[in-house]
C-alpha cells in the first residue's frame, strides 16, 4: 500500500486540470477526496505498523539494486502529520480560495505538494527523497507566489534562491556518498559507512546536510526567507509550510539523515543542541515585537522549531520523543494560528494587531479557536504544548544541559507575552473605530479551526496513549540509529 500515497496525489494533480475545464468545482472536490483518502490511509498505517516494519520494492528489485519505500513508526507519525493539516487546510481552501482566479491551479499545486511531502517520507533511497524535495519545493515556491503580488512575488523569490542554494548543498553531499560508498539506498550507505575509513568525507557530507537541510528548516542564522514566505502565502499554505513543509524538508529529513544513515555522536549533538537554543532564543525575540499577525507567527515557528532540534539534540530516549511529540503538537496549534491570521484578513482585510480590536464579539470562532491554539504555543495546561514542553525541560534537566531548560522555561514565558498581546490587540479590547460589517468567516473555514482547536484539547488530555501509541515507535527508530540498516536490508 505504501505508493498509494504518492500515487493518490499525484493522480490528483494530473486529473483535476482536466476536470476543471468541464466543471470548475470538480478540482476542490478531486482535491479534497484526495487528501480524505491519504488522511484514511495515514490512521490505518498505525495498525500496519503493529507487525513490523513494512518494505515495498519497487519492480520486486530488492536493495541496494532497487528502489524501496519504508514504513516504520517515524514514517507513520510524518505521514499523520502531512496529511491531517493537508486535508484539513484543503478543507479551510473551500471557501478561502475562491477570492483568488484560476483556483484549480492552485488545487492541483497543493495535490503536487502532498505527493512531494509524502514521496520524502516514505522513500528508502537519497535520490527519490531529492527528487520529492524538489517537487515539493517547486509546489511551495508557486503556492506563496499564487496571489501574484508584489509581496507575494519578492517572498517566493527569496525562498526560491536561498532554497536552492540549499538543495545545490543536498545534492552534493548526496554526491559525495555517492562516490565514496556507490549506493543511494539508505540502509546500504548506512552500512557501507560504517566500515568506511573516509572520515573526513563523511564529516564533510555531514556539514553540508546540516547547512542544507537547516536552510530548509529555516534555523538561525539560515532562517532569512521565511519571516517573509508565511505572510505572503495564502492562510492554507501558510499553515502547510509553517505545520508541515518546515518539519518534512527540514527535521525529518535532518534527522533521518543523521540518526539513520551516518550516525549520532557527541559532537552532533552540540551543533543540534546550539542551533536549537539559538534559534528558540532569536525567533521569539523577533516575534514579540510584531504587529503584522502572520510575520509574528512566522518568527514563532523559527523558534518552536527550535525547541525541536534542541530536544532531538539532546539524544536521550525522553528528549527524542519530547522532541517529536513537540513536533507534532506544533503542527497543530500553529496551523491553527494561521488559520485564524487567514480568517481575520479575509474578514477584516488586514493583518496588522494594531488596527484591530473586538473580534470576540464579530468573530466568536476564530477568537475561541485563535485563544485555544495561543495557550498551547505558549504551554499552558491542560492543552497539548505544555505536556511537550514540559517532556523536553524535564529531558533537558536529566541531561543536565541546565542551560538548555532555562532557555527553553524563559522562552516559553516570552511566548505567552507576545500571545497575550495578539489576544488583547486582535480579539479582546474595545475597536477604537467600530467594525461595521465584519462578521465571522464562512462554515468550511470555521470547521477546520474547530477541528485543529478540538485535536489541541484532546492530545492535551489524552496525551498519555497517543505518546504511546505514536510517539514512541517514532522515537524508538530514531534510537536504533544505524542499526536501521539490519531492519531495512536483513544484514
Amino acid at each position: 500500500m505504501l505508493p498509494i500515497f504518492v500515487i493518490i496525489p499525484l493522480g490528483g494533480a494530473f486529473l483535476i486540470p482536466i476536470l476543471a475545464k468541464y466543471r470548475q468545482g470538480l478540482a476542490q472536490l478531486t482535491a479534497n477526496l484526495c487528501a480524505g483518502l491519504l488522511l484514511f490511509f495515514s490512521l490505518c498505517s498505525i495498525s500496519w505498523l503493529k507487525t513490523g516494519i513494512k518494505i515495498y520494492y519497487i519492480g520486486g528489485w530488492r536493495p541496494p539494486f532497487g528502489i524501496c519505500m519504508v514504513l516504520d513508526g517515524l514514517t507513520v507519525l510524518m505521514l499523520l502529520v502531512v496529511n491531517l493539516i493537508g486535508a484539513l487546510a484543503l478543507v479551510y481552501s473551500i471557501d478561502y480560495i475562491k477570492k483568488y482566479t484560476s483556483t484549480y491551479l492552485y488545487y492541483t499545486l497543493f495535490c503536487l505538494l502532498l505527493a512531494g511531502l509524502n514521496g520524502i517520507v516514505i522513500s528508502g533511497d537519497l535520490f527519490n527523497l531529492f527528487v520529492f524535495l524538489e517537487i515539493t519545493s517547486i509546489a511551495s515556491y508557486s503556492l506563496i507566489a499564487f496571489g501574484a503580488e508584489a509581496e507575494e512575488l519578492e517572498a517566493a523569490f527569496k525562498y526560491l534562491v536561498l532554497g536552492s542554494v540549499a538543495d545545490t548543498l543536498i545534492l552534493l553531499a548526496i554526491g559525495m556518498l555517492l562516490g565514496s560508498v556507490s549506493t543511494l539506498n539508505m540502509a546500504d550507505i548506512s552500512r557501507s559507512l560504517s566500515n568506511s575509513t573516509s572520515v573526513n568525507l563523511i564529516k564533510y557530507s555531514t556539514a553540508l546536510f546540516i547547512i542544507g537541510f537547516g536552510l530548509k528548516t529555516a534555523l538561525v542564522p539560515l532562517h532569512a526567507w521565511l519571516p517573509d514566505a508565511h505572510p505572503a502565502a495564502p492562510a492554507p499554505m501558510s499553515a502547510m509550510l509553517s505545520g508541515v513543509v518546515i518539519k518534512i524538508v527540514g527535521v525529518y529529513a535532518l534527522v533521518r539523515v543523521i540518526f539513520n544513515i551516518i550516525g549520532f555522536n557527541q559532537l552532533l549533538s552540540s551543533v543540534f543542541i546550539w542551533l536549537g537554543i539559538i534559534s528558540m532564543s532569536v525567533g521569539v525575540l523577533l516575534a514579540i515585537g510584531q504587529w503584522d499577525f502572520k510575520r509574528l507567527l512566522a518568527y514563532h515557528s523559527i523558534s518552536q522549531i527550535g525547541y525541536v532540534v534542541f530536544a532531538i539534540g539532546l539524544g536521550t530516549p525522553l528528549g527524542i520523543a519530547a522532541g517529536l511529540f513537540h513536533l507534532f503538537n506544533h503542527s497543530l496549534f500553529k496551523s491553527l494560528l494561521f488559520l485564524n491570521s487567514g480568517a481575520v484578513e479575509y474578514s477584516t482585510g488586514t493583518r496588522r494587531l494594531e488596527k484591530l480590536g473586538g473580534l470576540y464579539q464579530s468573530m466568536p470562532v476564530t477568537s475561541a479557536t485563535s485563544l485555544v491554539a495561543s495557550f498551547s504555543i505558549a504551554g499552558i495546561p491542560p492543552f497539548c504544548g505544555f505536556w511537550s514542553k514540559l517532556m523536553i525541560i524535564i529531558a533537558a534537566f536529566a541531561a543536565n544541559n541546565i542551560i538548555g531548560a532555562v532557555v527553553c522555561i524563559l522562552v516559553a514565558m516570552v511566548t505567552l507575552a507576545s500571545f497575550l498581546k495578539v489576544q488583547k490587540y486582535a480579539f479582546m479590547r474595545k475597536a477604537e473605530e467600530a467594525g461595521s460589517g465584519i462578521k465571522e468567516v464562512p462554515v468550511f473555514m470555521k470547521i477546520s479551526m474547530l477541528c485543529l482547536a478540538l485535536l489541541c484539547i484532546l492530545i492535551g488530555l489524552f496525551f498519555v496513549p497517543f505518546v504511546d501509541t505514536i510517539i514512541k515507535p517514532a522515537a524508538a527508530v530514531l534510537l536504533e540509529g544505524t542499526n536501521y540498516a539490519k531492519s531495512v536490508l536483513g544484514v
